[in-house]
């Protein structure tokens, strides 16, 4: 997508594993063409480093309409690098965000799959079952204090971590059956 690759820290931070993934939607438009994409993503990453301060983009992965999968933040598609996605959860998890708005438009199947591969190639790196559950250790944030062991859905939503409408209901809804192709990808 053509990071200016001097915005970023040049450092990189990993965590242990990948146990779970949170899925997003970046709550932009959802009139975009496919060929522009890379300049949205671009928005995005010089938003969350030159506006935010932060150390690269927020998610380790971007998912478009058409179902193509983008690599996020800088370290290695298959390692656990620390994302800045859901507060109180960037440990030894991954962010998606899938580009759009979807509290009253529904995310494309090709999204939809995108998301299922994603997450059973990822997760399987790391053993996770993306119909199961896990404990992750909250940081801190608005829905659960710092230190409380939370049990997630493998495949969650922002919503799940975060006092937040994100990934939108109409997303949010689909998890399920994210989840279940994820698995069917994995063998399970």
């Amino acid at each position: 997508w053509g990071a200016n690759e001097k915005l970023r820290e040049r450092g990189f931070v990993y965590t242990k594993k990948v146990k779970a993934a949170f899925v997003h939607h970046t709550a932009s438009g959802n009139n975009y063409s496919c060929s522009q994409v890379p300049s949205v993503i671009r928005s995005i990453y010089r938003y969350h480093v030159v506006s935010s301060g932060w150390r690269d983009i927020g998610y380790n992965f971007l998912v478009d309409k058409c179902g193509n999968i983008y690599e996020g933040r800088a370290g290695g598609v298959a390692k656990a690098v620390l994302g800045a996605h859901t507060l109180g959860f960037n440990s030894n998890s991954m962010g998606i965000a899938v580009l759009g708005t979807f509290q009253n438009t529904k995310p494309t199947d090709a999204s939809l799959k995108a998301i299922a591969r994603l997450t059973a190639w990822k997760l399987g790196l790391y053993g996770g079952n993306p119909r199961g559950k896990t404990y992750l250790k909250s940081g801190g944030g608005n829905l659960y204090r710092k230190g409380k062991n939370v049990r997630l859905n493998v495949i969650s939503g922002h919503r799940d971590g975060f006092a937040t409408e994100c990934p939108g209901r109409l997303l949010y809804g689909k998890l399920g059956s994210a989840r279940k192709t994820a698995a069917r990808y994995q063998g399970r």
